[in-house]
């Protein structure tokens, strides 16, 4: 860990709100801004990551008592449960010590090498998994928490911020995902979910707001594809590559 510049967890009190597209799409933005980074899936139940960049089919090796990362290219590298289980559709059916034993075995055991940022994805929720992460990490930098427009998403982002305050980590800002329908069609903007609502919770919370995401049928495409949205040209791709600047220069 001592390696890694900076580390970063992206985060949701609530299943659904598109934290690990983020997460995948925050990292790909770093690489593009020739940053060196590594993806830690946390998420051991519902492990996406390995699917999003297109190598659920490669599994993690072991050497000299160090898990080596798949590499992604010169600039990525990725650890997930999802590269050590049998099959895609294999359930991780564990208790907390187990899910604590194997996070702290991908924070410490993992040769990461030098990394200018540690991107990660933790599970819905503030149980376990998310707080085995913040407690093992030395020097996170601070959690992003991802929500939906929604007022009770709105209220589980609030348990999110809370949820760090109380242990004393940094709010780097809330994202607000599926603000406004994009029409494939028409290109009008059509607020199925409601819009501006993780902005408010971020002022009410006193904590920076890092923008909204549009729901777009490419970034569903895409993300199946292995292919990051913001490679593509779209109001969502240029929203997110606000977000990431910002991140970069917080």
């Amino acid at each position: 860990m001592e390696n890694i510049k900076h580390k970063i967890m992206v985060m949701s009190n609530k299943g659904g709100v598109g934290k690990s597209t983020m997460a995948f799409n925050l990292a790909y933005g770093f690489v593009d801004a020739g940053k060196t980074v590594g993806i830690l899936d946390a998420d051991l139940h519902g492990p996406n990551m390995a699917k999003m960049v297109g190598v659920q089919d490669k599994k993690l090796e072991e050497h000299g008592g160090r898990i080596l990362p798949i590499g992604l290219g010169p600039s990525l590298k990725l650890v997930s449960i999802a590269l050590v289980l049998g099959s895609p559709d294999e359930p991780v059916i564990w208790r907390g010590p187990l899910k604590m034993k194997a996070i702290k075995q991908f924070i410490e055991d993992v040769e990461w090498g030098e990394l200018d940022y540690l991107v990660i994805d933790s599970p819905p929720g503030t149980g376990d998994e998310p707080l085995s992460v913040i407690q093992l990490i030395p020097g996170i930098d601070g959690v992003i928490i991802v929500t939906t427009p929604q007022e009770v998403a709105l209220l589980d982002s609030r348990k999110a911020v809370n949820f760090a305050r109380s242990l004393n980590v940094a709010v780097i800002g809330i994202i607000e995902n599926m603000s406004g329908l994009i029409c494939p069609n028409c290109g009008k903007e059509i607020d199925l979910f409601k819009k501006g609502g993780g902005e408010k919770a971020a002022q009410e919370m006193g904590v920076p707001f890092l923008g909204r995401i549009p729901l777009d049928p490419q970034i569903v495409r895409s993300t199946d594809e292995g292919d990051p949205f913001i490679h593509k040209r779209s109001r969502a791709s240029e929203a997110m590559k606000e977000i990431i600047d910002k991140v970069i220069h917080v």
